[in-house]
């Protein structure tokens, strides 16, 4: 008999915000597949005795294709095993979570979804930034700086959210994002808006930079920024110098 997959969230790293659901899956599979940004303390949930296969990424290190990830999806569920594969945020925000769901569905694997706290929202809040607000922002756009190498064309006009007015949530952006912003104040956003880069958002590696789009590349590369981290940029990002109730308990670093 074939098992079944539940593609899982482990949300931006903080334990506690992991849903109930997501662990009671850990409790009791037989099978974890995992990436590297899911955090130790998450994985020590699941069973002694559960599985557990690296499928994930770190610093251009290991990489797993992405091909032989749904291949070990579905080669564990032939085997007739309850498989969690778990992802850092929510699968379906770029996580990929759509592919694996497209190959379990063609190869007749059953599946559910399980959804997470996805870093952006997760960044923002630990940072003290709300992403809307009624004086500042009525939209949220979440958009990746990392696309897929193989395409002829990026598929995201920058030059276009710069005029948008809305908040804008970047995803593994910091390789781009001095091309980014750029691209950004040249579609029209003005240079002095507020931008911030939270790096290891809800985590004891916790960390923040506040400045402008006009600085915030240099500045925060500067600083020591990397990966992983979600950039926010808009009015609502100015916020955060009042109301930054994380980064007390950690490090705050303001330009």
């Amino acid at each position: 008999m074939s098992g079944i997959v539940y593609l899982v969230g482990a949300g931006p790293g903080d334990p506690g915000l992991l849903t109930r659901k997501a662990h009671a899956l850990l409790q009791s599979a037989d099978a974890i597949v995992h990436d590297h940004l899911v955090a130790p303390e998450i994985l020590a949930l699941a069973a002694p005795d559960a599985e557990r296969v690296f499928v994930g990424k770190k610093g251009g290190g290991f990489c797993c294709p992405q091909r032989d990830i749904e291949g070990t999806l579905i080669a564990l569920a032939r085997a007739g095993r309850r498989v969690v594969r778990l992802k850092g945020g929510d699968p379906f925000v770029f996580g990929r979570g759509g592919e694996e769901a497209e190959a379990l569905a063609a190869a007749g694997i059953a599946f559910e979804i399980v959804p997470g706290v996805t870093s952006a929202l997760a960044a923002a809040a630990y940072a003290g930034i709300p992403l809307t607000h009624r004086s500042h922002a009525s939209a949220v756009v979440f958009l990746t700086g990392h696309e897929d190498p193989n395409k002829a064309d990026s598929a995201i006009h920058w030059e276009d959210y710069g005029r948008l007015g809305a908040t804008l949530c970047i995803y593994m952006g910091m390789k781009n994002l001095e091309t980014i912003m750029r691209r950004l104040q040249a579609g029209g956003l003005a240079p002095d808006t507020p931008a911030a880069v939270i790096q290891s958002a809800t985590t004891g590696q916790h960390r923040q930079f506040i400045s402008t789009a006009s600085r915030i590349a240099r500045e925060s590369e500067t600083a020591g920024f990397g990966a992983p981290a979600i950039v926010v940029v808009g009015a609502v990002a100015a916020l955060s110098s009042q109301l930054a109730w994380f980064a007390a308990q950690t490090e705050s670093i303001s330009a």
